[in-house]
């Protein structure tokens, strides 16, 4: 055994009880209707449901007008904030936009059974909701210093808003625990499931001709080289991570929705059936996980660790972005589960139900996670030659994800350890050695430990969302009036003069009347 071999061994003895502590005490089930439900999962589930209600179906009524900001219908001059709508898009894409679209998808197909998928776009669906809620809070309490760089996320708007809201030691009881868990989740789920996974398909593709990748020393070598090449994005900030991300995540995400769809156009005939299947399969699955709530838990499960609504990740992303009206990027976030869950999860589902494959067939009796390989196997079902192409996809999900979530969990290690150059330092390290680790671990414990991660994080910030939610409704109006300003054809001057008249209004009106002596 080389000395490679044994440093692969002892991270994963080091890993695995803790993964394994970590998910019995997130996933605490509880018995319906003779299955095992995760309180957690429906804690998500919920916060979606009550904001579509609350907001209206806003992810219907407003879409049209989510796409026209995106576009620079509505350019604000002059607005403070270091990157455009598109790139705060893109930014936050390419950090929901990963392997979770690829490997994730895998694995609720295979334990779940094809009906999960049913239930990954329902969960998209609702999480387009909270993702609205909580980028415009982002973007609202954001802050802002003299070199014009922004920070914000749900350490700041549930330690700031809820103390607007009266709530103050609430919010910073609960702002710390939420930052540290973003945290975490960059380590696990946005850093080393993404290495792990994208090594995995590498290896695949490989193998016939070298079994370097699946040995140790080239797992070795594989994450000190990816550790190298986001080191140096790092190093450039936000504006440098927009920058990469608006011009490799459209990129990433044409190439493999085309291969898609090359594999579903080949298969045509086989659509009908498909979607029958995971309709059907939705109420009366065939998964290992068995029953509709095993449906339901891992198509809910694994979209919400796709596309992360309610998690607080995105919003520091969005918060980066040039506005004045924090409610303009709360509805640009809303296309963002739409193109993770509705869009790339149902494409890689429909692709794997279609072209099947000895592995997917293989992990539909087993009850071990199966990622990546059983997409791989379904491209090649299709044309031999398609799992090279969807390599290079992986790699360039792997890397965009990456380094948004190294920008992510840099704002959370700054709000617990300070922004000192010696502390931006030591996490650039960091994460940068998590990154060599990624290479080395085993899928089920990645799964278990980056879940955990993902889903306490969501109990801190949920509860914030709740309560600061009326904030987001003001903020909407504010927006849909600026529109209908805009629209009739007055000038940005005369809306903010009067937008300056109304919030001296309202601040002279929560003071009360004055009272001479």
């Amino acid at each position: 055994m080389s000395w490679t071999d044994d440093v692969d061994k002892a991270i994963s003895d080091f890993f695995d009880p803790i993964s394994s502590v970590a998910s019995d005490i997130v996933f605490y089930n509880v018995p319906v209707f003779g299955a095992e439900f995760p309180v957690i999962v429906a804690w998500l589930a919920i916060a979606g449901l009550v904001f579509t209600v609350y907001f209206g179906f806003a992810q219907i009524r407003y879409i049209k007008l989510a796409l026209k900001f995106v576009s620079g219908k509505y350019e604000q001059k002059n607005a403070p904030g270091e990157i455009s709508h598109f790139q705060a898009l893109t930014s936050a894409v390419s950090g929901t936009v990963g392997l979770g679209n690829i490997a994730g998808v895998a694995v609720a197909v295979s334990l779940g059974g094809p009906g999960a998928t049913f239930w990954m776009i329902l969960c998209g669906f609702l999480g387009m909701a909270t993702k609205f809620v909580e980028c415009t809070l982002g973007v609202k309490y954001r802050e802002i210093d003299e070199q014009g760089r922004v920070t914000g996320g749900p350490m700041l708007y549930l330690r700031k808003g809820l103390a607007e809201r009266g709530l103050p030691q609430l919010g910073r009881l609960i702002a710390a625990p939420a930052a540290l868990m973003v945290l975490l989740f960059a380590l696990f789920g946005g850093n080393v499931l993404q290495v792990n996974q994208s090594l995995e398909q590498l290896a695949s593709v490989t193998s016939d001709s070298t079994d370097f990748f699946t040995g140790s020393a080239g797992s070795l070598l594989y994450g000190v080289v990816i550790a190298v090449l986001v080191g140096l994005v790092l190093l450039g900030g936000i504006k440098s991570i927009g920058a990469v991300t608006s011009r490799l995540v459209p990129a990433m995400a044409i190439m493999y929705v085309a291969a898609c769809l090359i594999v579903i156009l080949f298969n045509i005939g086989q659509v009908p059936d498909a979607i029958s299947t995971i309709i059907t399969g939705a109420f009366s699955p065939e998964g290992v996980t068995g029953g509709v709530i095993g449906a339901l838990i891992q198509g809910f499960r694994r979209a919400a660790f796709s596309n992360e609504a309610g998690v607080g990740s995105a919003p520091i992303a969005h918060s980066a972005v040039k506005t004045k009206r924090p409610a303009t990027e709360g509805l640009v976030a809303m296309i963002e589960p739409f193109i993770d869950t509705v869009v790339i999860c149902t494409l890689t589902a429909l692709t794997i139900i279609i072209a099947g494959g000895p592995v997917y067939e293989a992990a539909r009796q087993s009850d071990e996670p199966v990622g990546i390989s059983i997409t791989s196997d379904a491209f090649a079902t299709a044309l031999p030659w398609f799992p090279n192409l969807l390599t290079v996809a992986v790699l360039l999900f792997a890397f965009s994800t990456l380094i948004t979530w190294s920008y992510y969990g840099q704002k959370s290690w700054h709000y617990l350890f300070g922004p000192s150059k010696t502390s931006d330092t030591v996490y650039k390290v960091v994460f940068c050695f998590f990154v060599i680790i990624g290479a080395m671990m085993s899928l089920g414990s990645l799964v278990d430990l980056s879940d955990a991660a993902l889903f306490l994080a969501a109990v801190f910030n949920i509860i914030g969302l709740y309560l600061l939610a009326p904030v987001v409704k003001k903020e909407l109006k504010k927006v849909l009036e600026y529109v209908r300003r805009r629209d009739a054809g007055d000038t940005e001057e005369e809306i903010e003069a009067d937008e300056r008249a109304a919030e001296a209004a309202e601040a002279r009106a929560a003071q009360g009347p004055l009272v001479k002596d």
